[in-house]
């Protein structure tokens, strides 16, 4: 099984003018991760408008992403659906085109209890062998998964490898750790506020599941490191607190709003916002590229 850690990039989805996936978008931006030092990236998150992709796109881009990062870097992708058939029609589908691992979450809207968010889990993972992992975001889906569903999820399922936590709450934090003592590893969202990052990593989780790295990837890869002396928890703090305030702008939208606005700043592809979503205004534009100049990220990333 994988063991993921460090900085765990997730992903936006290109487009091209016409509105159809930008394929070659794609390998740029993943190439890109390569080379900076990202240890793994994730497909078909929030940050990849999941929920305004066709089943056909996202199975086009499983197909196709697989291609671009066999071998080279692993990655996850989401097979977040609103039934748990759809979801595990999904997670099928990435493990016949050999995708490294899976993310399910509990189905938004329909505000399921706790049994029923165990069930949908457990139906999932045992529908594949390969390694999986859950998205726990209740700001988004509407229900929190506690740490006593995760341990009964981690105590049943060998694939079940990291719990990707978008929670506010250092106790979730120190349950699950506590609960499954390390057998399944936290990766936190950059999500709440980026509030939950030092605590992560403070309390024995390996790495973070992060949009920032989509912009700073190298910084990304270095406060992202699981602690495993001073010097390294030191380097991360220092590192974490500098960009800061560009962590705190992507957050002024939902994601991937400012992503993508920060990557077009760059010369990267990332083609426009599916709608509902709209783009941030000219003078917000300048605004982030006045914090992006200030940290030295245009002169650093920039490719225009």
């Amino acid at each position: 099984m994988i063991n993921l850690q460090g900085s765990w990039v997730a992903m936006p989805t290109p487009f091209t003018k016409d509105n159809k996936i930008d394929f070659d978008g794609f390998k740029t931006l993943i190439d890109r991760q390569i080379k900076y030092g990202t240890s793994q990236i994730f497909i078909l998150g929030s940050a990849g408008e999941t929920t305004l992709l066709a089943v056909d796109e996202k199975k086009e881009i499983i197909k196709e992403v697989v291609k671009i990062t066999k071998g080279r870097i692993p990655a996850f992708f989401s097979a977040a659906s609103t039934t748990t058939e759809g979801s595990i029609e999904l997670a099928k589908y990435c493990e016949e085109q050999g995708a490294d691992g899976v993310i399910f979450t509990v189905p938004p809207y329909v505000l399921i209890p706790q049994e029923s968010a165990f069930n949908h889990m457990d139906r999932c993972m045992s529908s594949i062998s390969i390694p999986c992992g859950i998205y726990n975001n209740p700001s988004r889906l509407g229900v929190l998964i506690e740490p006593e569903t995760v341990q009964r999820l981690s105590a049943k399922h060998e694939n079940f490898v990291v719990d990707k936590e978008a929670v506010g709450s250092a106790a979730q934090l120190v349950q699950v750790q506590r609960l499954c003592k390390g057998k399944v590893k936290i990766m936190c969202c950059d999500s709440p506020g980026y509030s939950i990052v030092i605590p992560t990593l403070a309390v024995g989780g390996t790495g973070t599941a992060n949009i920032g790295g989509n912009i700073i990837p190298e910084e990304a890869a270095k406060y992202s490191r699981p602690w495993k002396s001073v010097q390294i928890m030191e380097e991360c703090r220092a590192e974490y607190f500098k960009y800061f305030p560009l962590l705190e702008a992507f957050y002024e939208y939902s994601n991937p709003i400012v992503i993508k606005a920060a990557l077009k700043l760059l010369g990267l592809p990332a083609g426009h916002l599916r709608k509902p979503y709209e783009d941030i205004s000219v003078q917000e534009y300048k605004d982030l590229e006045t914090v992006m100049t200030k940290l030295g990220v245009m002169e650093k990333y920039c490719v225009k």
